[in-house]
């Protein structure tokens, strides 16, 4: 993550900080988004670029907020040959900041593939319903 693209880094968690910076997983099912089915934006907790929108989102059962694509080039997609794996990696296409991973040839998804992401590298604004 670039710290001077990154607007929210003081007021951003440890474990924020761990997922975003130094690409650590989050405990499946444990984050705050990842029930949400509230209308409205995803966006990047470290620079605050809109990266999702929430008619994108489904329940893939992994355990993590999925989606079936992202709001074109707002994100980038990186090669991950960590942990003895090649995975594609999700990053901010603004600050770099690690999201999640990439999964291709998904039957339960739209496009085929799915965006598995950290539910605190995401913040989430409500669609205003006035």
């Amino acid at each position: 993550m670039d710290p001077k693209k990154a607007k929210n880094l003081d007021k951003l968690t440890r474990e924020q900080l761990a997922a975003l910076r130094d690409k650590v997983t989050e405990v499946p099912f444990s984050g705050e988004l990842l029930n949400n089915r509230l209308s409205g934006m995803y966006s990047c907790a470290g620079c605050g670029t809109q990266l999702f929108l929430s008619d994108d989102k489904f329940e893939s059962g992994t355990g993590w907020p999925s989606f079936d694509q992202a709001i074109e080039g707002r994100v980038k997609q990186v090669t991950d040959n960590s942990h003895d794996m090649e995975r594609i990696e999700v990053v901010c296409a603004n600050c770099g900041a690690h999201l999640g991973h990439i999964f291709e040839d998904v039957p339960i998804s739209k496009t085929g593939k799915y965006y598995c992401i950290n539910s605190v590298c995401l913040n989430f604004t409500a669609q205003d319903t006035k």
